[in-house]
């Protein structure tokens, strides 16, 4: 069988023997259907099973670090001064911004002699480059080790030539104060002469979020240290483009495409992407529009798991590094068949084992610039969890519908089970909505009358009676809160808290 590069079989032979095969060395030749092919090299079994074979848009910095560099010539300017000769004597004396000895400092990777070559071109000198003490002080160790992360990725430091990440921590880790340390570090600093690296931050996220992310840069950094704009009915973008004062625009995806015009003619260095999984169509306005946007360094932030549905992974990834798994139909004939054929239950053994090879190697690529983290990294910071039960006495109308549910002929016949396909899920749920609250029950009562009358069927009316025990008053009036046990105790529990004060709470 003949395959090309995105693993689409394109010929097949028949007639050869293993041995011969075996034998074949680089420059011979053979036929397969009617295609001459010149053996150019051997690849192992191993790399064909996992799918390396495949691969040409990624590579690690590993790679890239065992690559000779030295033999490579810095680049020389011919128009360079030359009574000044570019020596590091006469560099001005680059300091870090921050003190990178300090206690509980947070410093950034050095870049690689590859990355220096790549990105500092003019022979700069490197400085670490270290977060601002006034936010790492606060950080958990997950949340540093969050920061260094995505700060490799947007560097093009964990994979050459790439500057996206998702990350995708569960609900609760701070990946809104990770993003926010990330912004502020390189809105200030860089490691070649603590140039800043971006100038300008693009944030979309859901509408409930806009006002959430600036309360988020207040609370961590304050309005004295950085200015962010916030797109709404009454803020356009128009102003943002046209203040000098703003570093930030943060705005909703609905926002970003009435906008997406304006926000074309500007230039951000970063984007972030909150709720990213919502880009998991690449053919939806929103991800085109984002696509549409010059910026290399992109992250999307997201608490779904995004390895569920294989398509939806790759549209998420071609967001953040365009190509790094190749065209789509590539990865659907490298990876996603075998795996998902792997997954039926008539798969073969042969057909499991490649399966989960080509699922480790997924994995492991994307490992590179994804990063998930649980809530499991918190437990020990959390206090030991403390569960109350308190038992709330039924109101009298409660005790009486709840009498009268139990008599009722449906249940009785349900809990002696002489009923067939008995209702068992209704009765629960009614008893559930009773013990919540009788106005829960009302409502299915009301539901359940009017669509028996009209489609005039005789069928069994789980709550017959029950219309009688509800007064005028309690039927007018369905949230009192005197009708229901447990709403008595939580406004009595509500109230009680209010009146504590913050540290008491």
């Amino acid at each position: 069988m003949l395959k090309d590069m995105e693993g689409k079989d394109i010929g097949r032979g028949t007639g050869s023997q293993i041995r011969d095969l075996e034998k074949l060395t680089e420059g011979q030749s053979l036929m397969i259907g009617s295609k001459e092919i010149e053996v150019m090299g051997v690849i192992l079994e191993e790399d064909f099973k996992s799918g390396k074979c495949f691969q040409s848009g990624l590579e690690s910095t590993e790679d890239v670090w065992n690559s000779p560099v030295a033999s490579a010539k810095r680049f020389c300017n011919p128009f360079k001064n030359v009574c000044k000769p570019n020596t590091k004597e006469n560099w001005p004396n680059y300091k870090p911004r921050h003190d990178p000895l300090a206690p509980n400092s947070l410093v950034m990777p050095y870049p690689c002699p590859s990355h220096q070559q790549l990105f500092n071109k003019s022979g700069l000198p490197v400085v670490d480059v270290v977060v601002d003490p006034y936010i790492a002080s606060h950080l958990r160790p997950h949340q540093r080790e969050g920061i260094l992360f995505l700060y490799e990725c947007v560097m093009g430091m964990r994979v050459s030539n790439r500057f996206g990440a998702i990350l995708a921590d569960e609900m609760g880790l701070g990946k809104t104060l990770q993003c926010i340390s990330l912004i502020w570090t390189l809105l200030r600093q860089g490691p070649y002469a603590c140039k800043p690296v971006i100038k300008r931050a693009l944030i979309v996220t859901p509408g409930s979020l806009v006002k959430n992310w600036g309360k988020e840069f207040q609370k961590w950094l304050g309005n004295e240290r950085i200015k962010v704009f916030l797109v709404d009915q009454d803020h356009k973008v128009e102003e943002f483009i046209n203040s000098p004062l703003y570093s930030v625009l943060i705005l909703s995806y609905e926002m970003f495409l009435r906008s997406v015009d304006q926000i074309q003619k500007t230039e951000f260095s970063l984007v972030i992407c909150d709720e990213g999984h919502r880009l998991k169509n690449s053919s939806i306005k929103t991800t085109a529009a984002l696509i549409s946007l010059s910026c290399e360094r992109r992250i999307i932030l997201t608490g779904t798991p995004v390895q569920n549905d294989l398509q939806e992974f790759y549209a998420l990834i071609e967001y953040v590094n365009p190509g790094i798994l190749g065209p789509l139909s590539a990865y659907k004939k490298v990876y996603e068949e075998p795996i998902l054929r792997s997954r039926e239950p008539s798969a073969a053994k042969e057909e499991i084992d490649l399966g989960e090879r080509r699922a480790a190697e997924l994995m492991h690529l994307t490992g590179f610039f994804i990063l998930r983290r649980t809530q499991e990294v918190i437990n020990k910071f959390l206090p030991p969890k403390k569960e109350s039960i308190l038992f709330c006495r039924p109101a009298p109308l409660q005790l009486a519908l709840y009498r009268a549910l139990l008599n009722s002929q449906v249940v009785r016949n349900c809990l002696q089970g002489s009923l067939e396909n008995s209702p068992h899920l209704i009765c629960i749920g009614a008893l559930k909505k009773l013990c919540n609250h009788p106005c829960l029950l009302l409502k299915a009562i009301q539901k359940k009358e009017s669509e028996s009358s009209c489609d005039n069927q005789d069928q069994p009316n789980h709550y017959g009676g029950l219309c009688d025990i509800f007064s005028q008053e309690s039927a007018q009036t369905n949230s009192c809160e005197s009708d229901s046990g447990k709403l008595k105790v939580l406004m009595q529990m509500l109230a009680a808290i209010h009146e504590l004060g913050p540290s008491e709470r």
